[in-house]
């Protein structure tokens, strides 16, 4: 047996979607988008001297480096897809690529607070038409990258395993650039006000409601990504049928452990340890979740009750 060839039985780990190298090509042209803009901002808001540009172009700064980090999540994880290292691929480098992401956005949310609460103590003198025009120029950079990072239909349709198919790096990307697209919006319409009602208070008013707006968007991003990381993210329903679906094999068997995580979108490997009085093969354990095709890496090891004996796959 050891002498033949192993290949029938051995399977891929690659479980990243081709969907992920058209979100790779599209995160490339946003940041390129982004970093044009970043600069044309910060040298309007340094000649015209408006604080609400500076402010937005520095903020770009940053998405642009947090969106470099979903660049190199998308180039690490292709690089490395047959990489024997990774145990069961490549694809929690995108998910790792999220979280980092939802964790910068995060921290420019509180940045935003912060400066917005300073403003409110030392109102900025604005140059508000060349402001306004360089932040409707931003808006159209925003909204096209924004378009750029969607995902589309078939990408919400949900897996057996009741997942999404999400691409988690993306997301964070698109969330980035929705945040953008969000304080140029603020921006306009605080700058607008300004200049034709006087209401210079509400630059520094629509600054707060953006962070607590780009917060939220984080936490729910966090919120995703961990779950995924630390293999907490499967339905408790999705591990209930695959636990009474092992134990219908013959009366008196129980399942006496049995894990379950993700190992790529809409893809589950199971780790099941089965106690019986009267013990089956463990293929025939195994053949009751073919029907389940999100169910790629299945282990069932079965025991005898009152240790009679043991059998493992």
């Amino acid at each position: 047996m050891h002498k033949q060839n192993p290949e029938r039985w051995q399977h891929s780990h690659d479980f990243v979607p081709s969907s992920h190298r058209r979100g790779e090509r599209q995160t490339r042209i946003v940041i390129a988008l982004t970093a044009a803009m970043m600069v044309i901002e910060i040298a309007a808001g340094s000649l015209f001297n408006s604080m609400a540009l500076l402010a937005d172009g520095w903020h770009m700064a940053s998405h642009a480096s947090a969106l470099s980090i979903a660049a190199f999540a998308y180039l690490y994880a292709r690089r490395r897809a047959g990489d024997a290292r990774f145990s069961f691929g490549t694809w929690k480098v995108s998910v790792l690529g999220g979280f980092s992401s939802a964790v910068v956005l995060a921290i420019i949310a509180v940045l935003i607070a912060w400066e917005s609460a300073g403003r409110f103590l030392e109102p900025q003198t604005i140059s508000f038409d060349e402001a306004t025009l360089v932040a409707c120029v931003g808006l159209v950079v925003n909204l096209l990258s924004v378009y750029l990072l969607r995902d589309e239909p078939h990408e919400h349709s949900h897996s057996h395993a009741g997942h999404e198919h999400h691409d988690h790096n993306r997301r964070a990307a698109y969330l980035h650039v929705l945040a953008d697209t969000l304080t140029s919006g603020t921006a306009i319409f605080a700058l607008l006000t300004g200049k034709y009602f006087g209401w210079v208070w509400m630059d520094p008013m629509m600054g707060i409601v953006g962070s607590l707006v780009i917060a939220r968007w984080s936490y729910g991003l966090l919120r995703d990504t961990s779950g995924v990381l630390l293999d907490g993210s499967v339905p408790t329903d999705t591990v209930s049928s695959i636990r009474d679906a092992l134990e219908s094999c013959s009366s008196g068997d129980m399942v006496s452990d049995l894990h379950v995580w993700p190992l790529g979108p809409g893809k589950l490997a199971v780790v099941a340890s089965i106690v019986s009085d009267n013990p089956r093969p463990p293929h025939e354990y195994k053949a009751l979740l073919t029907s389940r095709p999100e169910l790629v890496h299945v282990t069932v090891e079965v025991n005898r009750c009152l240790d009679h004996g043991r059998e493992a796959a």
